[in-house]
């Protein structure tokens, strides 16, 4: 068994157990749900992902480098490594948008505008789920950022097929297309980067799994927050519409 099973799961899988019973988890791929709802909520998830992602290869650099100062070279390095990866993430979302946007537009009565939504305040837990990567990394323990990105590749790799599958059933598979940064993450290998140096981590300092286990399941729960938002505000603009200019 390893030592991630063995050490780190038994923590983490009360927050993960809520990506299949939240009830805006089970909202989202649920065939019933509104079409105007599920397309909605994608293009506010792209709008309001780009600040959730756009510093995701910085806090990763940052990480690898106080591991390195810390004496934890091997760690260090693979997270300098895994934050080259993430580079431009964030562009693909932007990218989303567009497209969400541009398809919604032709389709829809009430027009958005790619900027405008781009520019949307954040939400609490897009805060919160900022500030607690910069904690982590200025923190005793920099390396726990490697189980804040463990529990989101984990909640991609669980959630994103059934998602995936629903915007499909629901919206038809052509909507698939804007949807780029979704699947990129879906095929995501769980036994890659991530678990690997969980694995490491958890042999050089087995006594910190509850910790670690703690910050990825805070991670966990700020995202399904975030995700609730995203919701939250796509049924809102659909209860009170508002036109706008189209973006090009």
């Amino acid at each position: 068994m390893s030592l991630v099973k063995e050490l780190y799961e038994p923590y983490v899988l009360p927050a993960r157990a809520r990506i299949s019973t939240d009830p805006v988890m089970r909202r989202l791929v649920d065939p019933a749900i509104e079409p105007e709802v599920l397309e909605r909520f994608f293009i506010q998830y792209h709008s309001f992902g780009v600040y959730m992602t756009e510093p995701v290869e910085g806090w990763i650099r940052r990480a690898g480098q106080r591991c390195l100062l810390l004496g934890m070279d091997s760690i260090g390095k693979g997270l300098l490594k895994h934050a080259r990866q993430e580079a431009g993430h964030h562009q693909m979302m932007i990218d989303d948008v567009r497209m969400l946007v541009r398809r919604w537009n032709i389709r829809r009565r009430a027009m958005l505008h790619t900027e405008r939504l781009l520019a949307q305040h954040p939400t609490d837990a897009m805060r919160t789920y900022r500030h607690l990567h910069e904690a982590t990394i200025s923190g005793e323990l920099p390396a726990a950022q490697i189980a804040i990105e463990f529990e989101i590749e984990n909640l991609s790799l669980v959630l994103g097929p059934h998602l995936l599958s629903n915007v499909a059933r629901v919206l038809g598979r052509e909507t698939l297309e804007g949807l780029s940064f979704l699947k990129e993450h879906v095929q995501l290998d769980m036994n890659g980067a991530n678990s690997r140096m969980m694995e490491e981590l958890l042999q050089m300092m087995p006594e910190n799994a509850r910790t670690l286990a703690e910050t990825g399941s805070e991670a966990l729960d700020i995202y399904l927050r975030f995700l609730g938002d995203c919701l939250q505000s796509a049924e809102a603009a659909l209860w009170s519409p508002q036109d706008e200019a189209v973006a090009c």
